[in-house]
C-alpha cells in the first residue's frame, strides 16, 4: 500500500476520483469527458497550490518517502554496465554504501552513494542508509582507485546521518568521516555531488565534497536532523517542524546562502511519482558539470574546489 502524507491526501484522493470516472465510462460506456476535464483542470491548480508552497517540514517528509528513488535506481536509470565494488579490505562491506564502476554515455564514472531499503528485510540489510566505518573506507578505495584511473566520482547521499552505535565508533566512525574529508577535499579528479533525499550531518559529508554540489528539490541537506536539533534545543523532539525552518536545509534556502552549486527541479509531488523525468534533470546537469570539470588542469581542479569551500560563510556586515 503507497504511502500517504497528510498534506499530499487532498490531490491523491482527486486523483482517484478522476481515475473511478475513467473507469465508469470505460465499463458503461458513458460519456464524462466533461466531467472529467473539469476536474483534471482541479487537479492541476491544487497540485500546483500544494507542492508549489511545501514548508520546509514538509520537503523534509518528502525526502523521507519511502517510494523516492534511491542510489541503485538512480544508477540504472542513468547508467549502463554498472559493476558495483565491495568491501574496505580492513574490515568488511557496508550494504549501506553502494560503490561501483558504471558508464554514461560511454563515460567511465565512479559511483558511490547511500543506499537505503524497500522493506524492513532489506533496510537491516542496508541498516536504513546509516553508514559503518568501513562504508566510508570502502568509498575512500573507490575514489583512489578512481583517481588512479583519472575517473571523474558521482556521489549520491541520501543518509539520516553516519551509524552511531558502539561498535561503529569502536571502530573509527569519527576518523573514517574525518579522513574523507580531508582526502576528498584534495582527490585529483572531478568531484559531482547529488543529494537525493536525506543529507544528514557528517554521514552525508563524508562522501559530499565536491567539485559542485546539488540538492534535489524535495531533498535537504544539513548538519543535523530535524528531529535532532529540536531535542537539543527545546528537549522536544516534536518541535521539529520549527528546527526545519531554523536549519535553513532545503534547496532553495540553501542555494541562496551558497551552500550548494544548483537544486535538480523534481516532477509536482516528488521524484517518486515519475522518477524518470528526475533522472533526466540529474543527467542533464551531471553531464554539464562533467563537461565543465573537465577542461580544467588538476591545479585549476584543486585550486577552484579549495576556493569553493573557503567561500562559504563569508559574510559582511
Amino acid at each position: 500500500m503507497a504511502i500517504e502524507l497528510e498534506f499530499e491526501k487532498p490531490v491523491i484522493e482527486l486523483e482517484r476520483k478522476i481515475e473511478e470516472l475513467k473507469s465508469f465510462t470505460q465499463e458503461k460506456d458513458i460519456d464524462l469527458s466533461g466531467e472529467i476535464t473539469n476536474l483534471t483542470n482541479r487537479l492541476e491548480c491544487l497540485r500546483k497550490d500544494v507542492f508549489e508552497n511545501l514548508t520546509s517540514w514538509q520537503k523534509v517528509q518528502l525526502a523521507r518517502h519511502p517510494d523516492r528513488p534511491y542510489t541503485l535506481d538512480y544508477i540504472h536509470m542513468l547508467m549502463d554496465d554498472f559493476i558495483e565494488i565491495r568491501g574496505d579490505r580492513h574490515f568488511g562491506d557496508d550494504r549501506a554504501m553502494i560503490t561501483g564502476l558504471a558508464r554514461m554515455n560511454g563515460r567511465r564514472l565512479m559511483v558511490i552513494g547511500h543506499q537505503k531499503g524497500r522493506d524492513t528485510k532489506e533496510n537491516l540489510q542496508r541498516n536504513f542508509g546509516c553508514a559503518h566505518p568501513e562504508g566510508y573506507r570502502k568509498a575512500m578505495r573507490i575514489m583512489r582507485l578512481a583517481e588512479k584511473f583519472g575517473i571523474p566520482v558521482v556521489t549520491f547521499i541520501d543518509t539520516p546521518g553516519a551509524y552511531p552505535g558502539v561498535g561503529a565508533e569502536e571502530r573509527g566512525q569519527a576518523e573514517a568521516i574525518a579522513y574523507n574529508l580531508r582526502e576528498m577535499a584534495g582527490l585529483k579528479v572531478p568531484v559531482i555531488v547529488f543529494v537525493i533525499g536525506e543529507g544528514g550531518s557528517g554521514g552525508a559529508l563524508g562522501i559530499g565534497v565536491g567539485d559542485r554540489v546539488f540538492v534535489l528539490e524535495n531533498a535537504y541537506y544539513s548538519v543535523i536532523s530535524p528531529e535532532g536539533c529540536a531535542a537539543i534545543l527545546w528537549k522536544d523532539r516534536t518541535k521539529a517542524s520549527s528546527a526545519a525552518v531554523a536549519l535553513r536545509l532545503t534547496a532553495p534556502e540553501l542555494l541562496k546562502l551558497a551552500v550548494i552549486d544548483g537544486m535538480v527541479t523534481e516532477p509536482p509531488g516528488g521524484a517518486h511519482r515519475d522518477p524518470e523525468s528526475t533522472a533526466k534533470e540529474i543527467k542533464k546537469i551531471l553531464k554539464k558539470s562533467l563537461e565543465a570539470l573537465s577542461g580544467l588542469t588538476t591545479d585549476e581542479l584543486l585550486e577552484e574546489r579549495y576556493r569553493k569551500y573557503r567561500d562559504i560563510g563569508v559574510y559582511k556586515e
